[in-house]
């Protein structure tokens, strides 16, 4: 059996979260100093709009597939799985049913209660309901930037720190806030959309850039995957700190 590579995953973890806060320092850059576009292209804010908001609607729609989006949740890595793992939530203990089902693409389980909300009989992971509030304001407001008359005005400055903090508040949620209550999950995935959306709204009031707007874009991208990447990382801690021996999940990132 095979032992998972923690110092690989580690330095992966590293990379990803420093990229992201050099990213956010480039738009906090471009904003003090955009470069000066050449040509300020008719198409520009159509098809950068329409790339924007088509990231926004596929990120609104993940969330209505957590079993799907739960296949990238790698508990039990080295092992031979012949299915879903089953767990029934009794008492606030994990217990091994067999081939069982993940609620909210989580385990039912009191060590992630605050990953998970119940809203009509359903189960919901907060994080990606959070995203899902701020993909639709975001593709809201990319109706309104893109395809409409919004104007920034001479509120660049102020929309492009909230954008900032906002992205760094949602990436920094999971290893730094501590509050066991879902709500404040829901609240920093929904940061972390709209966040990116204004620094990008910013970024391309102040330079016109196409080139620049893709590049936002794909840093957009780059933040949720950190995003999910730092989420994982604290999945892996919770079941590697528990000590219920029934537990196939806490059994396997020890191994």
């Amino acid at each position: 059996m095979s032992t998972p590579d923690y110092k690989s995953a580690n330095i992966t973890l590293l990379f990803l979260t420093s990229v992201s806060f050099f990213g956010l320092v480039l738009v906090a850059l471009f904003t003090v100093n955009p470069p000066v576009s050449q040509a300020d292209l008719v198409w520009r804010k159509p098809v950068v709009g329409s790339i924007f908001g088509l990231v926004c609607v596929l990120g609104a729609l993940a969330v209505f597939f957590p079993n799907e989006c739960s296949r990238g949740f790698n508990f039990g890595k080295g092992e031979k799985r012949r299915g879903w793992f089953s767990f029934s939530f009794r008492r606030g203990i994990l217990a091994s049913e067999g081939d069982s089902v993940l609620r909210g693409h989580h385990p039912m389980c009191a060590g992630f209660s605050c990953h998970v909300f119940n809203l009509g009989g359903r189960m919901f992971c907060a994080t990606c309901s959070g995203l899902f509030l701020g993909a639709v304001v975001s593709f809201v407001g990319v109706a309104g930037y893109f395809f409409g008359n919004w104007q920034v005005g001479q509120n660049t400055f102020l929309l492009v720190w909230v954008g900032i903090l906002g992205v760094a508040l949602g990436l920094l949620q999971s290893p730094l806030v501590k509050v066991r209550r879902s709500f404040v999950r829901v609240f920093s995935g929904a940061l972390l959309a709209v966040g990116a959306f204004l620094s990008l709204v910013v970024v391309d009031e102040l330079a016109r850039d196409f080139f620049l707007d893709v590049f936002l874009v794909f840093l957009t991208v780059f933040w949720l995957v950190t995003r999910i990447s730092l989420s994982q990382w604290e999945h892996e801690k919770i079941c590697s700190s528990c000590n219920l021996v029934s537990c196939e999940l806490g059994r396997s990132t020890k191994k």
